[in-house]
């Protein structure tokens, strides 16, 4: 039995590639990446198109509310328990996505993790809110330069669990990551989508306008009615960790006034090649990866 997963940078083509394989092979396809999940989401998270959707059968895409609690520890147990179940028909499955914790929970496991101390998680949410992102960044910097590398440094989540396993363990979230791999029952193959910079960031920049033609600021407005908490308005998206995806929280800041309708689309795209970016940056450190140059 064989897991082939499909990695690579948002926008290099991932699931045109994965699909054509599938068909060949005969194989469903196993979303992982981390937005595809939440069904509120789907022009800014480049969900398949239904057609792709026919072509082949898809997993784990929309299969959750942006109100519902999923991280990667609960990827890890469902899509466990859909290879076991898949595996009973197929040799061979495919797995597509870009979010690296996810590929690394299926492949890894996660579950060396410490159990979050709260006290200390509010108190970093605390300091997000008063002292902003950018004086975690450096602390993090300080702590764990490892992590500071290779993380999302824009997404205050991924930052503030960094630093709550570090301050709360004394150990490197980084070094938790170097923890012996859980044993699979099947193979594991993952093949890695690259291409030129220059070219990457042009299919960036025009993915981006496509989805401001496709709709992306009403799916924003759309989903306005979901920072409110208790009845409270809350505009910096704490409580609802999707909002903060690139592509949504800076046509967020255009909809608070904060920013004009073409530094927020001018915003997106840097910000997304920014992420393409750590996306490398972060599996550049796995030797088990084939890569493909498109």
């Amino acid at each position: 039995m064989k897991l082939t997963i499909i990695l690579g940078p948002t926008a290099v083509g991932k699931t045109d590639y994965a699909i054509g394989l599938a068909k060949q092979i005969g194989s469903p396809i196993i979303n992982c990446d981390s937005r595809q999940i939440f069904r509120e989401m789907t022009v800014g998270t480049a969900v398949p198109s239904r057609q792709q959707l026919v072509e082949v059968k898809h997993y784990f895409i929309q299969t959750k509310s942006i109100t519902e609690h999923y991280a990667a520890g609960q990827y890890e147990i469902d899509a466990l328990n859909l290879l076991e179940e898949l595996f009973k028909t197929h040799d061979r499955l495919i797995m597509c996505g870009g979010s690296g914790l996810y590929i690394d929970a299926v492949c890894n496991g996660l579950d060396a993790f410490p159990e979050p101390d709260m006290d200390l998680r509010n108190s970093l949410n605390q300091r997000l809110k008063e002292e902003g992102i950018e004086s975690l960044r450096y602390q993090l910097k300080q702590l764990d330069p490892e992590s500071y590398g290779t993380i999302d440094i824009a997404n205050p989540q991924r930052m503030i669990r960094a630093l709550e396993v570090t301050l709360q363990t004394g150990r490197k979230f980084s070094e938790w990551k170097t923890e012996p791999s859980k044993p699979r029952p099947f193979q594991i193959e993952k093949i890695g989508l690259a291409m030129d910079r220059e070219r990457l960031y042009g299919r960036i920049n025009s993915r981006v306008d496509k989805m401001m033609d496709d709709g992306l600021l009403e799916e924003v407005k759309s989903l306005d009615r979901f920072r409110y908490k208790d009845g409270v308005f809350s505009p910096d998206l704490l409580h609802i960790p999707p909002l903060r995806t690139v592509g949504y929280r800076e046509l967020f800041d255009y909809l608070d006034g904060k920013i004009s309708r073409a530094d927020a689309i001018e915003k997106i795209k840097t910000n997304t090649r920014h992420y393409a970016k750590r996306q490398m940056s972060y599996w550049g450190r796995d030797k088990n990866i084939i890569w493909k140059t498109l």
